[in-house]
């Protein structure tokens, strides 16, 4: 597919109604991204999507926009939208976001996914008419017949790749195979080939491609590889996220999450912790403190690398780098979201400096090893307040 660069057009243009343009708006979202131009005439003319697009792109309010305007009010346990989505927190986040764009209207979301009690999923998705939800629980709510996806309009296969990774593409094959066949299925993922592919090929019919340009929605990230010692890895952290003000900084255990946070607590931070140990009021309310800014550092493991969408995060901290670099592109897309600008900073012992080599070869950045400058890097202006957490223009970057 040709890669599709940045279109100047308006929300009314792609004829998104009033009452969500102003809704958009309101938050701050004056026009739209190129994912978004892109693939709203094509889906809200009923094609079915296949958008290639990377984290942070804006994929959410492409998809979600569609399905506010396509669905209809349903009837209980039978939705007309279904989102599947490979993570809780994601399942939560996307159902917020769909939620606001069905401001106004009689059109109910809910969000199902594991690690939380039945009853209040069972009683939101029976009375909703899209539903947001990990393959897992979904196949459970089917099986007890809580659900019926025989009146499904619109199925939206979100993050197919890293449903893909985690080994949820049998059970997202079976969910499909339960979804009305007369469906508009819109499916976006990082990458297409593979069982990516095989799912297009299954369950699309002749599905419009879009290839958005990762430097076009990614805003400008900044890679940067500093020299730290083992032992002076903790005060770095703590020095980067006083710098910014706030940070997410990726651990590879939950043990190093835990005790990360426990040191940053006593110098003086304000922290908030997740990783799989964690229920999901834990995770939940962890997320709500990191986006109000009653806590500055996200301490997290790669459970979070695509599990979470915040924006305005001006900086990701590995303080321990990943084995695979899908999970260093990741855990980095944390920052530089929807057109902003971003840094990724890796701190790195001597020892290390072959494990990175081989970690990111083939990435398009250089790699090079400097001693901590933050006279050389970008800073806010200016602190985000509560509130302009999430909003797409909320926080302006520039060089120091």
């Amino acid at each position: 597919a040709i890669e599709e660069k940045h279109m100047s057009t308006s929300w009314s243009a792609l004829g998104v109604p009033e009452r969500i343009v102003a809704g958009l708006l309101a938050r701050d979202i004056t026009s739209p991204f190129p994912v978004q131009a892109a693939t709203l005439p094509d889906a809200l003319q009923g094609h079915d999507i296949c958008g290639k697009a990377p984290t942070g792109s804006g994929k959410t309010l492409a998809f979600g926009i569609a399905l506010a305007l396509k669905v209809e009010k349903s009837k209980p346990g039978r939705p007309q939208g279904l989102v599947l989505v490979p993570t809780r927190e994601l399942a939560a986040q996307v159902a917020k976001e769909v939620s606001m764009l069905c401001s106004g209207s009689d059109i109910r979301v809910a969000a199902v996914y594991g690690g939380a009690g039945y009853g209040p999923q069972v009683k939101a998705a029976r009375a909703a008419s899209i539903v947001v939800a990990t393959p897992g629980r979904l196949e459970d709510l089917i099986k007890r017949r809580d659900l019926d996806l025989g009146a499904v309009a619109v199925a939206v296969i979100d993050e197919a790749d890293r449903m893909a990774d985690m080994g949820f593409m049998p059970a997202v094959k079976r969910i499909m195979r339960a979804v009305s066949k007369n469906r508009q299925t819109l499916l976006f993922s990082a990458t297409l080939d593979g069982d990516v592919d095989a799912l297009i090929k299954e369950f699309q019919n002749s599905p419009k491609r879009h290839h958005i340009a990762a430097a076009e929605n990614a805003g400008e990230i900044d890679h940067l590889f500093w020299n730290v010692g083992r032992e002076d890895r903790t005060r770095m952290v703590a020095e980067i996220a006083t710098h910014y003000e706030r940070a997410i900084v990726f651990c590879r255990t939950k043990h190093g999450s835990d005790r990360l946070a426990k040191n940053l607590d006593s110098m003086g931070m304000t922290t908030c912790v997740i990783h799989g140990n964690r229920s999901q009021a834990q995770r939940e309310k962890a997320l709500e403190q990191f986006r109000r800014g009653k806590a500055t550092v996200m301490v997290a493991t790669d459970v979070a690398a695509r599990g979470i969408h915040i924006d305005a995060v001006p900086v990701v901290i590995h303080f321990d780098l990943p084995e695979d670099p899908k999970d260093y592109i990741h855990r980095s897309g944390r920052t530089g979201r929807a057109g902003q600008k971003g840094v990724v900073i890796s701190l790195i012992d001597k020892s290390m400096r072959r494990s990175t080599g081989q970690l990111t070869k083939g990435m398009k950045f250089e790699v090079n090893y400097v001693d901590p400058d933050f006279e050389a890097i970008v800073v806010p202006t200016k602190p985000v307040r509560p509130g302009e957490i999430g909003t797409v223009k909320a926080l302006a970057l520039s060089r120091a």
